[in-house]
């Protein structure tokens, strides 16, 4: 085949909201469906915000509204207002705003002048308005096009700003929707962060007074080992307790960004309490036992924040500012006081941390031995691994689709062999249970070594070391959607938490929907998901469609499973608003409380009829 031709006409140069919206990504990072609080619609939201935030951190405005009416966000603000005269540029030509005058705005988020004209190039419909001084303008697009640019105006309004927008469904879905419990954490972060600002989303007012003590305090229902420690200074606030949990739990921010990556910062507090604890108690602690069930969040501010993305999702600065001093210093000198201080003020808190850290060197010790006998048997097992079909591609790979490799966890042989033989062998991989898998709730990391099915799984994923070395972009959990599948299902989601619970933190644990019917005639075939749709198919094809209920993966051949893994794979993402909330939940589904479940069990039994036949 001849090579295509390659010559001037070949150089295309795109406007910017072309460039926006045929790249959104590099903008927004995913796009998704809302179905996931990292979702694209969210960042668009998030946006918006920050703007009226920075007002807020400049002596502006006090209150933000919010109102979402079904796909369509309204955020007003009630600081300075744009400048009339260069709102249409502010919200559609990039690389323009105030804010690469540090002077202006200091410490702020938006530096790069691109937020709001990606929301703009991104939104189906898109209106601005500023207000000031009893003035007012508006601009109108769609699609990032100019629609109508209003002459400016009288007005009785309060001074601010007023963005209005509909998020694109030729980009992000015809599905998709705002989940109002996603959008109302992330208010409540900016809360926390912002002691003083009062945020009302759909009446609902969010205001905190003790900042990110009550941002630990909302999201940890879990005994903690002591009080929660909370240190304040001039642009930095820390607050930390150590749980009962296994791993590591952050919340970073910089500048009031949520920066869920972590970054510079991060790194810094972590490496600090490692060193303030080591001081204080005179010994050579391991860093991973001083951290492990820590649960702390940190906020600062820097000038000019230079982060690794347009999400802004980690921290790249090394330097406070132009002047200094570095991030590692500032951080490191103002943990090394306050803590010192704090500890010695707080004998018991200290005699806790303590024995925290001591429990935890005790039961790493205890793991060597059983670590290196597994890892042995994993060794001999690996050869002939019946249990892991693996894939050619991993995360981390340098291949275009590395971030795509996914491992499909699925019970039993049948199902495994029929995912197998029709998946993507680049990409998709697939694990198979022997069975009901050991439920791990209350127990310790050592079962993860005497298990064998569990040790297997740990290796397939590579998370023994932590989630550097994760070798999935997803985890995907692939039941019966039967009382047995959602058993095993419950019980692999209990695993993750107990032991794993960044893989759900970093949104990478997934469950496949699979259908439950099939109902066709001899032209036409529909694949339903529930009682609903399968009912709508019914209707469609008229009079006596063949109705199939699939029973099992097992039961569904590897020529129509293809379709349920392909590209319009259904994955519903495991998704908690806070992990240690799931405490109480796991407590009472899986643990040893027999009656009292046997006792809701009998309390809340439905029974369903067969609509099918029903209407005959």
């Amino acid at each position: 085949m001849a090579a295509s031709a390659y010559n001037e006409s070949s150089i295309k140069t795109l406007s910017s909201t072309e460039h926006i919206r045929l790249r959104p990504g590099m903008y927004i990072g995913r796009l998704g469906n809302g179905a996931h609080a990292e979702d694209g619609i969210y960042v668009l939201l998030k946006e918006t915000i920050d703007n009226s935030i920075d007002e807020f951190t400049m002596g502006f405005g006090k209150k933000i509204e919010i109102e979402l009416t079904e796909r369509t966000v309204r955020v007003r603000d009630y600081g300075r207002g744009i400048p009339l005269g260069k709102l249409l540029e502010c919200v559609s030509v990039i690389n323009t705003g105030a804010k690469y005058d540090s002077a202006a705005f200091q410490k702020s988020v938006g530096l790069n002048g691109v937020g709001q004209k990606a929301v703009n190039a991104l939104a189906l419909t898109y209106r601005a308005q500023a207000v000031r001084d009893g003035q007012t303008k508006i601009v109108e697009f769609e699609q990032g096009k100019l629609r109508k640019d209003h002459k400016p105006a009288k007005t009785d309004e309060r001074n601010g700003t007023i963005i209005e927008f509909t998020p694109d469904p030729a980009l992000f879905g015809a599905d998709y929707q705002f989940r109002p419990e996603f959008i109302e954490d992330l208010l409540w972060k900016y809360a926390f962060l912002n002691r003083g600002l009062t945020l009302v989303f759909n009446g609902k007012p969010f205001k905190s007074e003790n900042g990110l003590e009550d941002l630990l305090k909302k999201n940890l229902s879990g005994e903690t080992l002591y009080p929660i420690a909370h240190f304040d200074g001039d642009d930095i606030e820390i607050a930390m307790t150590h749980g009962a949990h296994y791993g590591e739990e952050y919340f970073s921010f910089v500048n009031g960004q949520h920066t869920t990556m972590g970054g510079t910062h991060l790194a810094a507090f972590r490496e600090a309490v490692v060193e303030t604890v080591r001081m204080f108690f005179k010994k050579d602690f391991d860093a991973a036992d001083i951290r492990q069930s820590i649960f702390a969040a940190i906020a600062v501010r820097v000038v000019e924040p230079v982060f690794e993305s347009q999400t802004k999702t980690k921290l790249g600065s090394t330097d406070v500012g132009p002047d200094g001093p570095s991030i590692k210093q500032f951080i490191g000198q103002f943990v090394q006081h306050q803590l010192d201080a704090w500890l010695h003020k707080n004998s018991e808190a200290a005699a806790a941390i303590l024995a925290k850290i001591q429990a935890s060197e005790r039961e790493r010790k205890e793991l060597a031995g059983i670590r290196s006998l597994a890892r042995e048997r994993a060794k001999k097992a690996s050869l002939h691994n019946k249990k892991l079909r693996d894939c050619r591609f991993h995360l981390g790979d340098r291949e275009k689709r590395s971030e795509d490799s996914t491992l499909f966890i699925v019970e039993g042989d049948s199902a495994a062999g029929s995912l197998t033989a029709t998946r993507d062998v680049a990409t998709q991989a697939v694990f198979a249970l022997k069975g009901k898998p050991l439920n791990t709730y209350g127990l310790s990391k050592k079962v993860i070594y005497e298990n064998e099915e569990f040790h297997l799984l740990q290796s397939a994923l590579n998370l023994e070391d932590g989630m550097d070395g994760l070798r999935y972009g997803k985890v995907v959990i692939a039941t019966d959607a039967d009382v047995d599948g959602m058993h095993i299902r419950l019980l692999l989601i209990t695993f993750f938490l107990q032991f794993f619970p960044d893989l759900i933190r970093n949104g990478h644990l997934y469950i496949l929907e699979t259908p439950l019917f099939r109902v066709r005639n001899k032209k036409v075939t529909h694949y339903c998901y529930s009682e609903e749709e399968k009912q709508s198919a019914m209707r469609k094809l008229g009079a006596s469609p063949e109705v199939t209920r699939f029973k099992g993966l097992g039961e569904i051949s590897p020529e129509e499973f293809k379709d349920f893994i392909g590209e319009g794979i259904r994955l519903e993402p495991v998704s908690l608003a806070n992990l240690h909330n799931s405490d109480n939940l796991l407590s009472f589904y899986m643990g040893k409380n027999t009656p009292d479940r046997q006792g809701f069990i009998i309390e809340n039994l439905r029974v369903e009829k067969d609509l099918v036949e029903a209407e005959a």
